[in-house]
């Protein structure tokens, strides 16, 4: 083998190495809470342009869209976590929105912001605090400490009530 081959193995092999033990996540935000969602969980990240209501749909189904010619039911975080409406006149319009696939089936989840994503060391992470509040434990999976906030990792199944 050349050196030249060696170098670029040994390079792509310490690239590897850096990456085990970590998790990628994309933050999103929810009132003043920051989360994250794990980025293979994630199929795309839009803005609402428009929404269509579903009459009798549970209350934290805010509608429909279309996205790309696929139809796609969109979940208010703030609603399924017990929060305060936005406090905007627009409705949903420009409301970001990270889109997930489960069985077959495509959700936008509507949140108040998307961050940045961050990799995670395992070693970092914890369980969730027994004091957490049981709305929100029963989505997360288990927090990050970070510069003095917590982020809270989400299960999207248990975010979509398809899981329990």
């Amino acid at each position: 083998m050349s050196a030249l081959a060696t170098k670029a193995l040994s390079q792509n092999e310490s690239s590897v190495l850096a990456d085990y033990g970590t998790q990628e996540f994309v933050t999103i935000y929810v009132a003043d809470q920051i989360l994250g969602v794990g980025v293979k969980e994630i199929q795309d990240v839009f803005a609402i342009q428009h929404l269509t209501p579903v009459p009798g749909a549970k209350r934290e189904i805010a509608g429909i869209l279309n996205l790309r010619g696929r139809i796609v039911t969109a979940i208010d975080a703030r609603v399924k976590l017990g929060l305060p409406p936005r406090d905007d006149d627009a409705g949903f319009v420009g409301t970001m929105a990270v889109g997930v696939e489960y069985g077959g089936e495509a959700y936008g989840i509507l949140v108040d912001r998307v961050g940045e994503v961050l990799r995670l060391k395992d070693s970092d992470f914890e369980n969730n605090p027994i004091n957490m509040d049981a709305k929100w434990k029963s989505i997360s999976r288990g927090i990050y400490r970070l510069d003095g906030r917590l982020l809270m990792t989400i299960d999207i199944e248990r975010l979509l009530g398809v899981k329990e």
